[in-house]
């Protein structure tokens, strides 16, 4: 027996939407799916043989109801008679179903990512607690370097039933997604029954959201720093993208869409909204957001959504700011569709263009579905492989459409089908270009090959990229791979060592300092008076951070191999500023280091403010290829952040919440995902 292979994916059956489309008699027969899940050995049950528990390689799921008290019997989804039909059924009061779903749409969300990132996806570490400054301050007190020990997270916790209330989240600090359920109360009763209980864990959309939360933590864990208005905006529209071109992907309902909707995707339809069961339990008329088109107070009504490029400046609250961008994303996808259907529907009319009544034939329905899965997808690998282009920390709208652009200039040299146009045509109609000059294709894109290096420094480089590509590239086991790439960047000869000899060059100015947006003034008294911490980790100058080393290796469509090797780099120091609040004027007054400086001596009007890069290096050609930085020195970011922070800018009152807020105690996402009691809008 130990001769058979594995099989290749477990099938698994649930929703493709959530459990409302299911009794409804026009999408009953396309919201059950099979999903295919890669195969993988599950823990296994101490004392029942064979018997396994609903946890792998890259999560667990934990059934425990804390409002009950009562912890649920695991899905043993490796029992013969559920590997013979799929798992099981989908059932709405059936708990080990519940655990099945968010086991198959986790697994296949990370699939998706590994896919577009060409790496194994990496959960957030954990990092050590610090103490908790006094009267819910917004800081801890400065920690010892030495229990900074970073640690390798294997697994991603899973509670389908975590919370009674109408609620779904990630908790960055327990590295977990947590499901609520709760009792209906629909504005409209003949869209979701009255009383029922809803399950968050059964919604296809608010599973692969949440996934998508923790995922972007662990690319880029500085996104959950509220530094300007989009920050938090950008986590909440990217967890929606992501869930809504996974819709794409499910044949059935795709050609059912496609048919309802003759082809025209710009009209209302399932596969634009999110979260449909849920919007209408809480006491709306329609799904809980819908990247296309608005209903009218009462729900009689839908309209397309019009670009407004006034509205991006007056918006403020992270999930309304984040839909404008996935408006634009969604435009852009669109477009390009419409695009490349004009040829079928020339095909199809003889020239004309204009369909006849009636529905479609089935082959051109198909060969529409074709189309729009494979534009979907592409326009979804390209928002997820962005991620490497954007700098780690204080993202911005503007930011993200560079990284958009050179991700898929990487890719795809010749935009034959027009994506980067698409993306910044529907940017600059929203207005969602802060720091952009140019919306030309040519100016978006981040330039190539940005330094160059010494025959001394390029040795160097090539020399640890090598090192990093023999240790790490070939390495299959996660934990492995993250341990590995942390003794190459600690080790004596790591790449500490090799950025040291890079910063030297040229003095505290040079070229390659500069590139980096970081800092390196001679000694400790002026490093510590410009707010630099000195001699950490380096032995030489201020303390810098690297935030990640990652390699990327991914098939482009002319199947040729892109290896990249991805860096980030990040450096802080406390600024304090002068604030005229009769005039509302901001300046920068001095600067202190955060770490070594109590709380309580940071000032009432202070902030850390970030600098630093992505470093994007070429395995191929052993050069540097991309950086993208934000300078340490930036005087008048460091103004706007702090504005933003104190709520001078109109948006979150107060960015750091008091120790006993929801956010403080489970995390960002928990505030923001909260409904409350479900009820009708006032």
């Amino acid at each position: 027996m130990d001769s058979i292979p594995a099989p290749r994916y477990r099938h698994l059956r649930g929703y493709a939407i959530d459990p409302s489309l299911s009794t409804a008699l026009l999408t009953m027969t396309v919201n059950e799916l099979t999903y295919k899940v890669a195969w993988e050995e599950l823990d296994r049950r101490p004392r029942e043989a064979g018997a396994s528990y609903p946890a792998g390689e890259y999560l667990e799921v934990i059934d425990y109801d804390p409002a009950s008290e009562r912890f649920y019997e695991p899905v043993n989804l490796d029992h013969p008679h559920l590997l013979a039909q799929n798992g099981l059924p989908p059932a709405v009061g059936n708990p080990q179903f519940h655990q099945q779903f968010v086991y198959a749409v986790v697994m296949t969300t990370i699939a998706n990512f590994e896919k577009a990132l060409g790496r194994k996806v990496i959960w957030a570490e954990n990092i050590p607690a610090g103490t908790k400054a006094p009267d819910g301050a917004k800081t801890k007190k400065p920690r010892d370097r030495k229990e900074l020990d970073f640690r390798f997270v294997r697994r991603l916790r899973v509670y389908p039933h975590a919370l009674r209330q109408a609620n779904a989240f990630y908790d960055p600090y327990r590295k977990a997604l947590l499901f609520g359920y709760f009792t209906a109360a629909p504005a409209d009763p003949r869209g979701q029954l009255p009383g029922a209980t809803v399950f968050t864990c059964l919604s296809h959309d608010i599973i692969a959201h949440e996934t998508t939360h923790a995922i972007l933590d662990g690319i880029h864990r500085r996104y959950i720093e509220a530094t300007n208005p989009d920050t938090r905006a950008f986590h909440e529209a990217f967890a929606d993208l992501v869930a809504l071109f996974q819709h794409f992907s499910f044949p059935e309902v795709l050609r059912h869409q496609i048919a309802q909707t003759r082809g025209d995707l710009t009209r209302q339809n399932l596969l634009g909204q999110l979260a449909q069961q849920f919007g209408r339990a809480v006491g709306g008329y329609g799904s809980l957001r819908d990247a296309i088109g608005t209903l009218s107070p009462d729900g009689k009504t839908w309209a397309p959504r019009e670009p407004d490029p006034a509205a991006y400046a007056r918006t403020t609250e992270c999930h309304d700011r984040g839909a404008l961008l996935v408006a634009a994303v969604f435009e852009a996808f669109l477009n390009i569709y419409r695009e490349r259907v004009q040829k079928l529907l020339r095909i199809a009319t003889g020239g004309t263009g204009k369909l006849p009544e009636g529905d479609l034939h089935p082959d051109l329905v198909d060969e529409m579905t074709r189309t729009a899965a494979k534009v979907a997808g592409n326009v979804q690998r390209i928002c997820i492989r962005a991620l490497d282009y954007c700098p780690p920390f204080d993202l911005t709208f503007g930011d993200y459409l560079r990284a958009l652009v050179t991700a898929d200039f990487d890719m795809v040299a010749d935009d034959v089908y027009g994506y980067r146009v698409a993306f910044a045509e529907a940017f600059q109609r929203r207005g969602l270009t802060p720091g952009l000059r140019s919306t030309a294709v040519e100016d978006l894109l981040h330039p190539l090959y940005p330094v160059a290096l010494t025959e001394a420094q390029a040795a160097d480089v090539v020399t640890f990229l090598r090192e990093l590509k023999e240790q790490v590239g070939y390495q299959t086991d996660r934990e492995q791979a993250y341990e590995q790439t942390r003794a190459l960047i600690r080790g004596a000869d790591g790449f500490h060592r090799l950025l040291e000899s890079l910063f030297r060059a040229g003095g505290s100015d040079g070229p390659f300092t500069r590139l980096t947006g970081l800092m390196f003034p001679p000694g400790r008294e002026k490093s510590e008076a410009l707010g630099l911490e000195f001699k950490y980790p380096t032995s030489t100058a201020a303390t810098y951070a690297i935030g990640g080393v990652a390699l990327a290796n991914r098939v482009t469509p002319d199947d040729t191999i892109v290896n990249h090797v991805v860096v980030t780099l990040v450096q802080k120091r406390g600024v304090r500023f002068d604030v005229d609040d009769k005039n509302k004027t901001v300046a920068v007054k001095d600067f202190f280091v955060p770490d070594k400086t109590p709380a309580a001596k940071w000032g009432r009007h202070s902030t850390v403010f970030r600098g630093g890069c992505t470093l994007v290096f070429d395995l191929d050609t052993l050069k540097l290829r991309y950086a993208v930085s934000k300078s340490i020195d930036d005087r008048a970011r460091m103004v706007e952040q702090y504005k933003f922070e104190s709520g001078m800018l109109g948006g979150e009152a107060e960015t750091y919440f008091a120790a006993n807020t929801l956010a403080n105690l489970a995390g960002p996402f928990a505030f923001t995902h909260a409904h409350g009691t479900a009820r009708r809008p006032e």
